[in-house]
């Protein structure tokens, strides 16, 4: 089943590109074999790094001492406001803004956008819509403009279903094939219709906030089958022929 709709969705527009052709540039990726780093482990990383006075340094081949620095429980560099976050012991210091009937509509966009497969899940599963409710609700004047352009675009594919489809009908409630239909007309800027100008800049910003957030868990990083982002037990320096190729021997 998962495999007739991924080989159905191929053919429809919705999508920037197939989303297991390649990584998309905006994308992080991850290891295979290998435990990958989410979002919020990235940031604990990059705060810790921040917040330790030294770091213990080695030469290439030469062994660490053993002596590991204490992990931090937060950084008491950081104000731990919106605006200088504490990144060791992160929480969401403002309201969420988007309501209980909102999120439900935006999850089943998400999932138009990024639906299950065989070897991975549904945007909406991994919390797609709860990262674009906190996007849309931080204080910052940019993700307010987004907040206005998706709460409008959420109104606007509810009154598009009741047109197409009938009185009473919700974008949430409609097949994946009138889902599809409404969103086919939308999913390119250059080619919406006059009066729907505005509907293709919201599934835009949706399109790419959703890949954000599905890109960037564990299961999207998973998804890509990219090593990278990924801590190694060991770092080997290049051999001495390497070295010696690239005029740079020690």
């Amino acid at each position: 089943m998962a495999d007739d709709r991924k080989k159905d969705r191929r053919d429809l527009p919705v999508l920037a590109a197939d989303r297991h052709a390649g990584p998309p540039t905006y994308a992080t990726a991850a290891g295979s074999g290998q435990l990958p780093m989410d979002r919020r482990q990235a940031l604990k990383v990059m705060a810790i790094a921040a917040a330790a006075p030294t770091l213990v340094s080695c030469s290439p081949g030469e062994e660490s001492a053993g002596t590991a620095l204490p992990e931090p429980t937060s950084n008491p560099r950081a104000a731990g406001t919106a605006w200088d976050p504490d990144l060791i012991a992160p929480t969401v210091p403002w309201e969420r803004t988007l309501t209980t009937d909102e999120l439900e509509s935006l999850a089943a966009l998400c999932d138009v956008i990024i639906p299950a497969d065989a070897r991975s899940p549904s945007a909406s599963s991994v919390g797609a819509h709860d990262f674009i409710d906190e996007w849309v609700s931080a204080p910052y004047e940019g993700t307010r403009s987004d907040a206005i352009l998706i709460r409008g675009g959420l109104v606007w594919l509810d009154r598009e279903a009741k047109t197409r489809f009938g009185e009473g009908m919700r974008f949430r409630d409609l097949t994946l094939d009138g889902q599809h239909a409404i969103c086919d007309d939308i999913c390119h800027m250059e080619r919406a219709e006059p009066g729907r100008e505005g509907a293709a800049r919201f599934f835009d910003r949706v399109r790419d906030l959703t890949a954000t957030a599905f890109w960037t868990t564990t299961e999207g990083m998973q998804d890509l089958q990219y090593i990278g982002n990924v801590a190694l037990a060991q770092w080997d320096p290049p051999p001495p022929e390497v070295l010696r190729h690239i005029g740079v021997e020690a």
